[in-house]
């Protein structure tokens, strides 16, 4: 051979579609997908036939589970020994597994996911009911092709005397198919094969009737028929599986979740850790403690309620945000014909009745022969004993035993097989009872014979075997249903006010983004001060909130962050805070402007926010109630450039004072606003001189209080509410500074005080000076105030701020 005749010049793409699309048709058809007919992975087809031909049935002792594996890879299935023992463990699983194919001694796994013990230790044998689907396969009943190597027989199929595939569904995944079918009850789908085969048209919801649903091992509750309807209609359908629970009443006010039954194949383990997982990381506050009280005598995992606790509303939680329920999605694919195909119910019937009738049929034929067989031989041995003494002289004169046949073939015309059974035969069947049992015997076969062969020629008959048999193992092997099936997929509502406990805690804000809830003991312990907080910072909010309340911090650059208040984390009132960057993701650049409690998002309320650029939006607070809140959310639409200056909750009916930086104020009703969504700019609140900007916002709400008004060259003014008169929205507005022609006074920090009041002026060399109100007279517009802070000194005063305390009752 040349060396040019040994290397072909082929081109990658074709090698390797070539070699992809035979290993696809190799894993379509011989590994992940079962057969329509019997319900088996060739894997699974080859243990069984294997523990059956090693004679490792039920009605005898168990055996190695090691000896079948290696049986098995010797024999049928050249692969691991481990993907054929996992296969073999997960036949003997009756959480995995509506009806057992195989048994088995020793630890097999369990339900948590825990690994079964090597196949060394582990003995096993057939089930009863797989005995049935094996039953016959020796009269010739399916077609055996040669093994790996050509040196055994081995079945395509098994004879399945029940329908294997919808009683213990299937899973699998090969390229470019996968299949999901579910388990079911074994009454129920013999019923809707019974039904199939009297009646060839019948429709599914006629099918329904009898077979209603899926019937998983480990029970549970299945919700929606019209899902299960779709998928018996055209082999794709979505199905909710939800948990068996109940709740128990405690002593003491408390309460606690059971749970009896869960979904099909979830990891109860892993369900469990979730569940502990919820309550740890305090997204739960509701559970005391998780359970797992499963036993010998069946599951239960105990879900423990603190005091008071709604256990409706945190099962809502759980089944929500757990595996407690879970969809399932019919796939109904399996090989049909070599091929895979996506089926309907009424496919799959159809294809194990017709496989029954191909089985039944060639039983039939296997029968017959062996009957005429014998049938030849009894008309022998009968002719032989009516003619004994000449028989035996014949017999007797031969030199042996290939004389004495041809002499007694050539003397009395008895065949081959008549002369050898008549030459082995036994001195003792020479007596008178022997021609007896020959003559019931004869005419036994030959009535055996006529019904096998009306069986053949009549369609009717052999339904009838078919259904006969069907009928027996209805009897034998027919359980109760496990899985509940409810008409309507319930919808879940989870409240999540009833889910957190009610408790009031000092929840804190700082304008580094320092964020915290503190409980009232540790607060009043401290009297609310000795706070930790950087050199620079500031409290923007120190109130007493509810850990059922919401918060809503507010950003420079237009966003808001949405915290329910049972989520922030919980440290002593001395300590900082956590930062916000570590709860949720903030720009580089991104700093927190204001921060508003929020009881109810149900209250008839809106968010007030103004740009630096003049801009305000009235939104509903309702539209800033959101149920994921894993990022960010826009508040205002700013332009670039632009930045927040405030937030504020508002009635709608109050009065606003916007403030500039070059000292103009300009004061009109928020009726003037119409409410627009979280994602609009806004409307032109104030109209800016050039070069000037909006530095402040003030809600009047309390017309007894003042404004307060703090410049960069550290001077601060008190004037009463009646100097700003009302006026309309988007003009200039008026002076509330002297404007100097050398170094003019620019506004910082405005608010709204009280004479009890005090408040911080904080320079930028991080001086600060602390204002008592009530030491501040009032002046008119046209004053610059007093000079508190001297600016050559302690710098130019950049910020000024109220004191917080929360009150505590």
């Amino acid at each position: 051979m040349t060396l040019s005749e040994r290397y072909q010049d082929l081109p990658l793409e074709e090698v390797i579609g070539d070699r992809f699309g035979r290993y696809s048709k190799y894993i379509i058809q011989d590994r992940a997908l079962p057969d329509a007919r019997d319900g088996l992975k060739p894997v699974q087809r080859r243990i069984l036939y294997a523990m059956f031909h090693e004679g490792n049935t039920h009605d005898k002792a168990f055996r190695k589970a090691a000896k079948t594996v290696g049986n098995v890879i010797g024999n049928y299935h050249p692969h691991g020994d481990t993907s054929v023992y996992d296969a073999m463990v997960r036949m003997s699983q009756d959480w995995k597994l509506r009806h057992l194919m195989i048994e088995m001694h020793g630890n097999n796994g369990s339900v948590d996911g825990d690994p079964a013990a090597a196949m060394r230790y582990t003995e096993a044998r057939l089930s009863a009911i797989a005995g049935e689907m094996l039953r016959d396969i020796n009269k010739e009943t399916v077609e055996f092709i040669p093994n790996f190597d050509d040196t055994e027989p081995e079945p395509t199929v098994l004879p399945s005397r029940f329908p294997n595939l919808l009683v213990n569904g299937s899973t699998g995944i090969s390229a470019g198919y996968a299949t999901d079918i579910p388990p079911h009850s074994l009454h129920e789908v013999i019923d809707a094969v019974l039904m199939r085969m009297d009646n060839h048209s019948v429709t599914v919801d006629e099918l329904m009737t009898v077979i209603k649903g899926p019937d998983f091992p480990t029970g549970a509750t299945i919700q929606g028929i019209d899902g299960i309807k779709t998928a018996y209609e055209t082999g794709r359908g979505k199905i909710i599986v939800r948990s068996k629970s109940e709740i128990e009443p405690l002593k003491a006010g408390k309460s606690q979740i059971v749970i009896t039954e869960i979904p099909y194949d979830v990891n109860k383990a892993n369900l469990v850790k979730k569940i502990d997982e919820l309550r740890l990381d305090r997204k739960m506050d509701g559970i005391a403690d998780v359970r797992d009280e499963s036993d010998r005598t069946g599951l239960r995992i105990v879900i423990e309620l603190k005091k008071d606790m709604d256990g409706h509303a945190i099962l809502q939680f759980l089944l929500k945000n757990t595996d407690l329920q879970v969809a399932y999605n019919f796939n109904m694919v399996a090989i049909s014909n070599r091929r895979p195909k996506l089926m309907s119910l009424p496919m799959l019937l159809d294809a194990y009745i017709d496989h029954q009738k191909e089985v039944v049929t060639k039983r039939s034929k296997y029968d017959i022969r062996k009957a005429k067989d014998r049938l030849h031989i009894v008309e022998g041995l009968m002719k032989a004993l009516s003619i004994l003494d000449d028989v035996i002289r014949t017999i007797r004169a031969s030199k042996d035993k290939r004389d004495a046949k041809n002499n007694i073939i050539k003397k009395f015309d008895f065949t081959e097989v008549q002369a050898e059974a008549i030459v082995s035969l036994q001195l003792y069947r020479l007596t008178n009872t022997d021609i007896t049992e020959l003559q019931k015997e004869d005419a036994s076969l030959r009535k055996l014979i006529a019904e096998l062969d009306a069986i053949l020629k009549s369609d009717k008959k052999l339904s009838n075997v078919i259904k006969k048999e069907l009928l027996e193992i209805r009897k034998q092997f027919a359980e109760p249903r496990r899985s509940v099936i409810e008409e309507k997929i319930e919808n879940i509502k989870v409240d999540l006010d009833i889910l957190v406990p009610s408790e009031d805690v000092v929840v804190s804000v700082t304008k580094d983004g320092y964020v915290k809830r503190t409980s009232i003991r540790s607060f009043s312990a401290s009297n609310g001060t000795g706070q930790e907080m950087k050199e620079s910072d500031y409290s923007l909010l120190e109130s007493v909130m509810n850990t059922q309340h919401h918060l809503l911090i507010f950003t420079s650059l237009g966003n808001y962050v949405y915290q329910p208040v049972h989520e922030l984390p919980d440290i002593r009132w001395r300590d900082l805070g956590q930062h916000l960057s570590s709860i949720i993701s903030l720009d580089q650049n991104e700093e927190i402007v204001a921060a508003i409690g929020v009881e109810s998002f149900d209250q008839e309320a809106s968010i007030l926010t103004a740009s630096d650029s003049g801009n305000i939006k009235l939104s509903k607070l309702s539209d800033f109630h959101v149920q994921r809140y894993s990022r960010t959310f826009k508040a205002m639409n700013l332009k670039k450039g632009d930045r927040l200056v405030d937030a504020q909750l508002v009635k709608g009916e109050e009065d606003v004072i916007l403030f500039t930086e070059h000292a103009y104020g300009l004061r009109f009703s928020l009726s003037e606003l119409t409410e627009t969504g979280v994602r609009t700019a806004g409307v032109k609140g104030i109209n800016l001189k050039t070069n000037d900007r909006l530095v402040a916002m003030t809600v009047i709400r309390d017309e007894t209080e003042s404004i307060l008004i703090a410049t960069q060259r550290g001077a601060a003014k008190r004037m009463a509410l009646k100097e700003m008169e009302p006026a309309a929205r988007a003009q200039r507005g008026v002076v509330v500074l002297k404007e100097l022609k050398t170094n003019p006074h620019r506004i910082i920090g405005v608010e709204l005080v009280k004479p009890t009041d005090s408040v911080i002026l904080s320079t930028k060399k991080d001086d600060k000076v602390q204002v008592e109100v009530n030491t501040l007279r009032l002046v008119d517009r046209y004053s610059n105030g007093s000079f508190l802070v001297d600016e050559n000194d302690a710098g130019q005063v950049e910020k000024m701020y109220k004191e917080l305390k929360a009150e505590v009752k």
